[in-house]
């Protein structure tokens, strides 16, 4: 099953036509993509959503970077609603200038709750989502934010412990995440597997990455040491683990040659 690219932004300026998502910027990556800031969303919907952008194909390279979260994404041209599981290794791409999507960045635990699933066997696939009950499509093209309010309005907020779990993760290892929620390490792995589709040390290998890639211009030992890493070393294997090249040649622009975008197969 392939996803990558479905949805690639490339570095080229291209107007955004939804009105809700109309603020223009340049993203981390040289992507140009309209965003709804965290802060911005309605705290109705900050209990279950991350982030809300739209990104638009400019039929030049673009790369989708590791996540641990899932995310719904919607093409606006065919209205076609994909969700899909975490990411566990970058993606270079090119897709064919034109096409926008949707995505929304769902928090740690949502997902299973929106989906009424687990999603220990969704990492590194989408799948068509014929239908999540309550969510107007149509509307999702137009205005995603009221059409989520009105979507998970009288949902019960699921437990968050596990949202409790991965703060905690982000600055101790397993084991001391473990002690400090009272439980065991086998329950946490359950926890996250079912959870986010990944163990707690994937999940937390990807957050560190992550951190690498929206980091400041500075030292690269400085910058591993903030991330959580052994070491200057620690970081640029595990960063060329999950994004081909090491951290240096990524900034300079030397990436793995992208390959075309393909269509989500079912």
């Amino acid at each position: 099953m392939t996803t990558y690219g479905a949805c690639g932004t490339g570095n080229k300026d291209h107007a955004l036509t939804m009105p809700v998502l109309s603020r223009r910027l340049i993203g981390e990556f040289g992507t140009i993509v309209g965003r709804v800031s965290t802060p911005n969303l309605p705290p109705g919907l900050l209990r279950w959503i991350a982030g809300i952008d739209i990104a638009t194909a400019s039929g030049s390279a673009a790369v989708d970077v590791p996540d641990h979260a899932t995310t719904l994404v919607m093409r606006t041209d065919k209205h076609e609603l994909i969700v899909m599981g975490p990411r566990t290794r970058a993606a270079y791409h090119e897709a064919a200038p034109g096409h926008s999507c949707v995505r929304i960045r769902l928090r740690p635990g949502r997902a299973r709750a929106l989906l009424g699933r687990p999603l220990r066997d969704l990492a590194d696939r989408a799948l068509p989502l014929h239908a999540l009950p309550g969510l107007d499509v149509d509307r999702l093209a137009t205005d995603p934010i009221a059409a989520l309010e009105k979507a998970l309005a009288d949902r019960p907020e699921p437990p968050g412990r596990l949202g409790e779990a991965a703060r905690l993760l982000a600055g101790a290892g397993v084991a001391t995440t473990a002690a400090r929620l009272h439980i065991s390490e086998r329950r946490l792995h359950t926890l996250f597997t079912d959870g986010t589709g990944l163990s707690p040390k994937h999940f937390a290998r990807i957050d560190r990455v992550r951190h690498v890639l929206a980091a400041e211009a500075g030292r690269w030992s400085d910058i591993a040491a903030t991330a959580g890493y052994y070491d200057q070393s620690h970081m640029t294997a595990e960063f060329r683990h999950f994004m081909g090249v090491p951290p240096a040649a990524f900034l300079a622009g030397r990436r793995p040659a992208p390959t075309p975008c393909t269509a989500v197969e079912a």
